[in-house]
């Protein structure tokens, strides 16, 4: 009996290893809808960085935008503090606080808590360096950990009126936790360039990036614990004016995959339109789903 026990209480707890009841699909898909979630999610910390104010960053980006995806204007409803007003000398640290009883931002989601922004300089200027991290902060109730690392790998230019925005993007031990106590945790390296907009000196509506980079994460869903890694494996496009990804393809893989067990599932955000929709293609079965 003693033996039987052990044998159910690590089967149980242990990560999942072999599909057994679990279709190869529901674990593909599930893998495939968290490092899309994490990358929406995380993705808004970089927009934040850049869009505090034009004097540590670049300014005009994230929840500072003011806006729904119908370009209405939304009131603020968090404060910001500066850790040092005049900029000098940095490093600065900017606390962007959305209160406990929820704010509704530009882009209808609600967030409380707080993000706190170390800013090594202005972000415009190769080298700079934006680290941001998080004080009970929650989006739609989904509560975010970890850090966000931002670093501008722009070649400095000469002469100084040539634009170049490039950076270097990271997430270590990122975790989203739902209120049910599922959970997705992430670690992702991506390179984001400004493509389109770069005549204009602050970040603007015509502006559009792209990234590329992998990812790792885990995931767990009920009694499903799994792990996978992703690439893109077509660049993704983000436009200033959508809060999805509008283009590109990632394609993830299980770690540890048994050697007769054999699935990739590839998201695939569409052909530039802004929506909330993706496809999901798991083994040739392909469905669509719905972006956070």
């Amino acid at each position: 009996m003693i033996f039987l026990w052990s044998t159910l209480f690590y089967a149980c707890t242990r990560e999942t290893s072999q599909t057994g009841e679990i279709q190869e699909r529901e674990i593909a898909s599930v893998s495939g809808e968290a490092d899309s979630e994490a990358e929406t999610i995380f993705n808004e910390c970089f927009d934040n960085a850049l869009g505090v104010n034009n004097n540590v960053a670049v300014g005009g980006s994230g929840v500072f935008f003011g806006r729904t995806d119908s370009l209405t204007p939304v009131p603020r409803c968090f404060a910001v503090t500066l850790s040092n007003p005049n900029n000098t000398p940095f490093p600065v640290v900017v606390t962007i606080d959305f209160g406990t009883a929820g704010c509704i931002g530009p882009d209808g989601r609600v967030r409380r808590g707080k993000i706190i922004i170390e800013y090594t300089n202005r972000m415009t200027i190769p080298g700079a360096v934006a680290t941001t991290t998080f004080q009970n902060y929650y989006v739609d109730d989904k509560k975010v950990e970890g850090k966000h690392k931002v670093t501008n790998i722009s070649t400095p230019q000469s002469p100084p009126t040539v634009v170049s925005r490039d950076f270097k993007v990271e997430v270590i031990d990122g975790k989203i936790t739902k209120p049910n106590g599922d959970y997705t945790e992430w670690n992702s390296m991506k390179t984001v360039k400004q493509i389109e907009g770069l005549g204009t000196p602050d970040l603007s509506l015509d502006d559009v990036f792209r990234i590329e980079g992998s990812a790792e994460g885990r995931v767990k869903r009920g009694n499903l614990l799994v792990r996978w890694e992703s690439q893109v494996t077509e660049p993704l496009i983000r436009r200033f004016t959508c809060r999805w990804i509008v283009k590109g393809v990632i394609k993830a893989r299980r770690v540890n995959l048994p050697a007769n067990s054999v699935w990739v599932a590839v998201l695939d955000y569409g052909n530039g339109l802004c929506d909330n929709k993706a496809i999901l293609t798991v083994n040739g079965i392909t469905r669509q789903i719905t972006l956070p």
